[in-house]
C-alpha cells in the first residue's frame, strides 16, 4: 500500500508538472522565491520566465526586449523601507557636488589630451622641423627655449598639424610597403642574391618560358632564371640572419581609446612622447637629410637658379635629394656585393626599394597629374580667350593654389580617362587594347610592379602615358578649340568672369545647380550605358566599313580571304605581342582573329577615323549644351540686350536638356508595344511626382528660407528706419541649401518619425512613390511647423500689440524684433527644459545609488509606464 501511494504522488506531482507553467529558459517551475512573470506579449509555453533567467539572457545577448515579439522589459525598482519621501537637500547637494568634480575630473583629463594631441604634438613637429632647416648652430641650442615660446603658437600648431599629417602617411606608407613586400615578395635581383626571400614563402623553382621577339614576355617576379640553390649567397636566407623586416608587433593588442588617452587613463602620455620622437627621426631622415642632399647636388649641377623660379624650392630639392640618395644605395649596394657583406647588401637593397617606390609614387600620383592638367590649360586658352602670360601671372600670384588646382583637373582627367579605357575594354575584342593595363584585373598591383620591375621599364611606361595622355588632350580639345574658332568665330570665348550689378540671380543659379541640376543628373546610371551602345554601333560600323570585324570585335570569319596572310605575317611586331599576352600568367584574355588583306593599311584607317570620331564627338560636346544653354538663360532674362551668365550654368542647363531628350526617346523607344499604358502610369506618376516636388522643393524650402530670413538675416542686415523686402526667389535658393542640410543632419540623427518618413521615401524611388507617405508624414509636419513659426510672431505683433501699444515706435520695434526675440525664448526654454531633465535624471540617479536595493520584473498588464524605469 505504501509503495501505491508514493507511485500515486509521482504520478501526480509529474501531471502537475506537465500541466503546470514553466520558466522557457530552465524549464523549471515557480516557487515562493522564485516567481514566474510573464514581462512581454508572448503567450503559450514560452509566456514565463524567471527574473534571473531573463537577466542572465539579457547579460549575455546585450538586447533589452523579447527576440520573438519585440517587447522591451520593464523592471520596477524596489527601496529600501528606511528611504524618505523626499530626499534631504544634503543627499543631493553631495550627489551634485560628485557629479560636478566628476565632470570637472573629465573636463580636465580631457583637455590635456587635446593639448598633447592638438597643441603639443604639433607644435613641436613644426618648431623642430623649422630648428632642423634653420641651418645654424644657435637653432639647435636654443631649441629648448623655443618650444616654450608662445609666439606664432596658433600658426605653428596649424603648419605642425601639416608636418604631423606628412609623417603619418609616412610611416603608414612604410608598414604598408612591408606588407606588400613580405606577402608579394621583392624584385628579382634582391631575391637572386639573397638565395631566398626572408620574411615571406621561400622561392620556388619554375620552368622559364622562351623569350619571344626582344623580351616581350615578363617572367613572373617569383621566377629564378638559370636554377640555383635558394640555400646559397654565403648563408644568406639562414634562420639565424638578421630580418630588417621583421618588426616586433607588441602594439597589436593597443585600442584607440587607450592610445589617445579616452579611456581615462594617463598612459596616452607615453604615446605622446613616442610620437614626438618618431616625429622627430621622421623629419630628420626622411626630409632634412634629403633636401640638404639635393641642396648640394643642385648647386653643383648649377641648377640653383631654374630650382629658386619652380616657387617650390624646398620640395623640388628634396625630390633631387631624394633621386641623389637613390644612386648612392645603388652604388652603395654594389660596392657590397663586390665585397659579399650580405646584411649591408639586403639592407642597401630595402633602402633603395623603399625610395624607388617613394619616388614613383610622387611621380605617378603628383607630377603625372599635375602635367596632364597644365597641358589641359593650356589646349583650352582658346576657349577663354586666354594667354600664356595670363597663366604665368596668375601662379605668380598664388603659386600653391594654382599648382593645387591644376593637379586636381589632371587627377580627374586620368579618372575619366582610365574609366573609358575600362568602358571599352567591354565592348571591343580582348587583346585588341593590349598596350594599355587592365585595372580590373585581378593579379594588376602597381605596388608590386613599382617594387618588381625595373626603374627602366616604369621611365617607358611613364613617358608612355604622358604622349598617349597628351595626344588625347591635343585630339579632343585643342583641334575642337581651332576648328570651332575658324567655323563659327563668334561662339567663343566662354564667359568665364562676370561683371554685373545684379549679383541675385549668380546667387540663385550657383545654388540650383549645385543643389538640384547637378545631383539630379549625375545621379543617373543612363548615360554609361548609352556611352556604351554608342560605341558598340561605332565599332559595328566602322568594322564593317574597314573590314575589320574580326580584329575589333573578337568574331571569327567564315574562311579567310583569298590571299589573306596570317597575323604574325602581316605585322610580325604586333602578332608577337598577341602571342606574348596570350602566354602571359593570369586573367589577361586573348581571342585570335583573322587578318584580311592590306592589314597595316585597315589599321592605319582605324585609327584615323577614331581620332575623327572623337574630335568630332568632342566638337559636339563643346558646343550644343552650350548653345542650348544659351539660348534657354536668354529666355529666362529675357528683354531686348542679353544679359551675360556663367557657362558653368548654360553648359549645365544644355546638358540636362540633352540628358531630358535623350532620356524621353529611350523611354518612347521601350514603350512602343504598349505605349498608351504606360504613358497612363507614368502621367500618374508624374503628377504623384510634381505634388510631391512641389511640397518638398517648393513649399519646404521657401518657408525655411523666408523663416531664416526673418529671424536671422533682416535683425541683421535692415536696420529699424529701413523697411526690409523679401526677395522670395532667393530665400528659396537659399533655403534648398538650408533643407539639404537639415535632411543630413536628420538622417545622422536618432531614429524618430521624420527620419523614418525621409528613408522610406528615398527607398521607394520614384516609380513606387507614395503620395500618402510623402504628404502626411513628411511635408504636412515640416510645413505646419514652419508655417506656425512664421504666422503665430506675425499675429501677434501686428494683430494683438496694437490692442495695448500705442506708441508706433514701440510697435515698429517689436513687429521687427519679435522673430529674434521667439527665437531666443525657445532657446532658452529648451535649455531649461534640458536642465531640469539632467537635475531629474541627477535626482533618480543620487536616489538609486543611496536606497535602491533591487529590481523587480514588471509583467505585462502590470505595466506603469510613469514611474518605471527600465
Amino acid at each position: 500500500m505504501a509503495r501505491i501511494q508514493i507511485l500515486k504522488m509521482v504520478l501526480k506531482k509529474m501531471e502537475d508538472t506537465q500541466s503546470g507553467d514553466i520558466c522557457r529558459v530552465c524549464r523549471s517551475e515557480g516557487s515562493s522565491d522564485r516567481p514566474l512573470f510573464h514581462p512581454c506579449i508572448c503567450t503559450g509555453s514560452i509566456k514565463w520566465i524567471h527574473q534571473e533567467c531573463l537577466v542572465q539572457w539579457m547579460r549575455y545577448s546585450h538586447k533589452e526586449y523579447c527576440e520573438l515579439c519585440g517587447y522591451r522589459f520593464s523592471f520596477m525598482p524596489i527601496y529600501s523601507p528606511d528611504m524618505p519621501r523626499r530626499l534631504p537637500i544634503r543627499d543631493v547637494a553631495g550627489g551634485l557636488l560628485s557629479s560636478i568634480a566628476t565632470a570637472v575630473k573629465y573636463w580636465i583629463h580631457y583637455t590635456l589630451v587635446a593639448i598633447a594631441w592638438l597643441g603639443i604634438v604639433p607644435l613641436t613637429a613644426c618648431r623642430v622641423y623649422r630648428c632642423l632647416f634653420n641651418g645654424s648652430v644657435d637653432s639647435v641650442l636654443t631649441l629648448p627655449l623655443d618650444m616654450l615660446s608662445t609666439e606664432n603658437i596658433g600658426s605653428d600648431i596649424f603648419h605642425g598639424c601639416f608636418v604631423v599629417t606628412c609623417t603619418l602617411f609616412a610611416f603608414i606608407g612604410l608598414v604598408w610597403l612591408r606588407e606588400q613586400i613580405l606577402h608579394g615578395g621583392g624584385p628579382d635581383w634582391l631575391e637572386r642574391e639573397d638565395g631566398g626571400w626572408v620574411g615571406g614563402a621561400q622561392q620556388q623553382q619554375v620552368q622559364a618560358q622562351p623569350q619571344v621577339n626582344n623580351n616581350l614576355i615578363e617572367q613572373p617576379a617569383n621566377e629564378e632564371v638559370g636554377g640555383g640553390d635558394n640555400n646559397g649567397d654565403n648563408g644568406g636566407g639562414g634562420a639565424g640572419d638578421w630580418n630588417p623586416l621583421e618588426w616586433d608587433r607588441a602594439a597589436e593588442e593597443l585600442t584607440w581609446e587607450r592610445l589617445l588617452g579616452l579611456d581615462g587613463s594617463l598612459v596616452f602620455l607615453e604615446h605622446v612622447f613616442w610620437v614626438v620622437s618618431l616625429n622627430t627621426l621622421f623629419i630628420l631622415v626622411f626630409a632634412f637629410c634629403p633636401y640638404h642632399m639635393g641642396q648640394l647636388a643642385v648647386s653643383a649641377l648649377g641648377l640653383k637658379h631654374h630650382v629658386t623660379a619652380s616657387h617650390f624650392q624646398g620640395l623640388v630639392t628634396t625630390l633631387c635629394g631624394y633621386c641623389v640618395i637613390g644612386l648612392c644605395l645603388v652604388g652603395l649596394h654594389s660596392l657590397a656585393a663586390l665585397l659579399s657583406l650580405v646584411k649591408s647588401r639586403r639592407v642597401l637593397g630595402h633602402c633603395y626599394v623603399v625610395v624607388k617606390v617613394s619616388l614613383l609614387s610622387v611621380v605617378e600620383i603628383g607630377v603625372l597629374p599635375l602635367i596632364c592638367g597644365w597641358w589641359l590649360d593650356i589646349c583650352s586658352l582658346g576657349l577663354f580667350d586666354a594667354t600664356l602670360r595670363d597663366r604665368q601671372a596668375g601662379f605668380r600670384a598664388a603659386p600653391g593654389t594654382s599648382m593645387f588646382i591644376h593637379w586636381l583637373v589632371g587627377m580627374v582627367y586620368v579618372y575619366y580617362f582610365a574609366s573609358f579605357i575600362l568602358l571599352l575594354r567591354e565592348v571591343l575584342r580582348p587583346g585588341l587594347l593590349w598596350f594599355l593595363r587592365n585595372l580590373n584585373d585581378p593579379d594588376f598591383s602597381p605596388i608590386q610592379e613599382m617594387i618588381q620591375l625595373p626603374m627602366g621599364r616604369h621611365v617607358r611606361r611613364l613617358v608612355a602615358s604622358a604622349v598617349i595622355f597628351g595626344s588625347a588632350v591635343l585630339l579632343m580639345l585643342w583641334l575642337p578649340v581651332r576648328i570651332l574658332r575658324w567655323a563659327a568665330p563668334g561662339f567663343l570665348p566662354y564667359t568665364v568672369s562676370l561683371h554685373s550689378d545684379v549679383q541675385l540671380d549668380e546667387l540663385s543659379l550657383e545654388l540650383l545647380l549645385l543643389q538640384v541640376i547637378l545631383p539630379a543628373l549625375l545621379e543617373q546610371s543612363h548615360t554609361r550605358a548609352w556611352l556604351k551602345a554608342a560605341i558598340h554601333y561605332w565599332c559595328v560600323g566602322a568594322s564593317w566599313l574597314l573590314g575589320l570585324r574580326s580584329y575589333v570585335l573578337g568574331e571569327r570569319a567564315a574562311e579567310p580571304p583569298a590571299g589573306a596572310a596570317e597575323p604574325e605575317e602581316a605585322l610580325p611586331e604586333l602578332g608577337a605581342v598577341h602571342h606574348a599576352m596570350l602566354q602571359r600568367p593570369g586573367p589577361v584574355g586573348y581571342q585570335p582573329y583573322t587578318a584580311p588583306p592590306l592589314f597595316a593599311a585597315r589599321l592605319a584607317a582605324l585609327v584615323l577615323l577614331a581620332c575623327a570620331s572623337l574630335a568630332t564627338a568632342s566638337l559636339a560636346v563643346l558646343t550644343v549644351p552650350v548653345l542650348l544653354g544659351r539660348r534657354l538663360m536668354a529666355l529666362y532674362h529675357g528683354g531686348p540686350k542679353p544679359v551675360p551668365v556663367h557657362e558653368l550654368y548654360t553648359a549645365a542647363a544644355g546638358a540636362y536638356l540633352c540628358w531630358l531628350t535623350a532620356r524621353s526617346l529611350s523611354l518612347l523607344y521601350c514603350w512602343r508595344g504598349h505605349l498608351a499604358e504606360t504613358v497612363k502610369t507614368w502621367c500618374i506618376i508624374a503628377a504623384k511626382c510634381a505634388i510631391a516636388t512641389l511640397l518638398l522643393v517648393g513649399v519646404i524650402p521657401l518657408l525655411s528660407g523666408l523663416l531664416l530670413e526673418v529671424v536671422l538675416v533682416s535683425p541683421a542686415r535692415v536696420p529699424l528706419d529701413q523697411s526690409p523686402v523679401p526677395w522670395l526667389w532667393q530665400d528659396w535658393a537659399l533655403g534648398v541649401l538650408y533643407t539639404k542640410i537639415a535632411c543630413a543632419v536628420t538622417m545622422m540623427g536618432p531614429d524618430w518619425g521624420l527620419r523614418r518618413g525621409l528613408e522610406a521615401v528615398y527607398r521607394d524611388g520614384v516609380r513606387a512613390i507614395d503620395l500618402r507617405r510623402v504628404v502626411f508624414q513628411l511635408a504636412a509636419p515640416v510645413i505646419v511647423g514652419l508655417s506656425l513659426a512664421l504666422a503665430v510672431p506675425y499675429v501677434v505683433a501686428h494683430s494683438m500689440v496694437p490692442l495695448f501699444v500705442t506708441n508706433p515706435t514701440i510697435r515698429l520695434l517689436v513687429a521687427r524684433r519679435i522673430y529674434p526675440t521667439v527665437l531666443v525664448v525657445v532657446a532658452v526654454a529648451a535649455l531649461v527644459y534640458f536642465q531640469v531633465r539632467q537635475f531629474s535624471r541627477l535626482y533618480e540617479h543620487i536616489k538609486n545609488d543611496k536606497y535602491l536595493v533591487g529590481r523587480r520584473l514588471v509583467n505585462y498588464h502590470h505595466r506603469q509606464p510613469v514611474s518605471q524605469s527600465t
